[in-house]
């Protein structure tokens, strides 16, 4: 018996805030805010983010997606109209966006 893969879609997205006290605890919030909200989008299986122990400028977000095609629900979510505008101001540096496929073992 073959089973069929399925490809998890995650994107890891690399934030850099402007050095100052406000823009790192801004961006802290609103990418808990984010969490809280994405989190419960259709066919989203995780999207947590991270900051830096060794550098608190630095942030990162992990969105994994049941498939490719399930971003489109965390698209439509109207949050999405309000982040970069609220989040790109924060930012010492364009966000670093990389999607990935995740690795599955295939079972016979």
């Amino acid at each position: 018996m073959v089973v069929v893969k399925r490809m998890l879609t995650s994107l890891l997205i690399d934030m850099r805030a402007k050095p100052d006290e406000e823009s790192i605890n801004k961006l802290h919030a609103k990418l808990l805010e984010a969490s809280a909200v994405y989190s419960k989008d259709k066919e989203t299986l995780s999207w947590f983010v991270m900051q830096s122990v060794h550098d608190k400028q630095d942030f990162c977000i992990v969105e994994r997606y049941l498939n490719e095609g399930s971003q489109k629900y965390h698209l439509e979510n109207p949050y999405w109209k309000t982040f970069d505008p609220y989040v790109i101001p924060l930012l010492e540096k364009d966000m670093d966006l990389r999607r990935f496929e995740e690795l599955e073992e295939k079972k016979e």
